[in-house]
């Protein structure tokens, strides 16, 4: 299993070389199943959420006592 947020033409930009690109894709489809999964990233989603409370924590810090 691999999953990836990137679509297949955006790989030249992770994988420079074109040639191994086109390599790496074909290895990867012979027989595969492409599933694609339409929706929000959870890791992002709990990255702002982080981001957020980080926030909040260092604004309640810096408030006068």
């Amino acid at each position: 299993m691999l999953s990836t947020n990137k679509p297949f033409a955006e790989w030249s930009e992770v994988f420079p070389h074109a040639a191994c690109t086109v390599t790496l894709i074909d290895r990867l489809l012979h027989r595969a199943e492409i599933i694609d999964i339409a929706g929000d990233s959870y890791r992002l989603k709990e990255a702002k959420e982080r981001a957020a409370t980080k926030s909040e924590a260092r604004a309640k810090s810096k408030r006068p006592g």
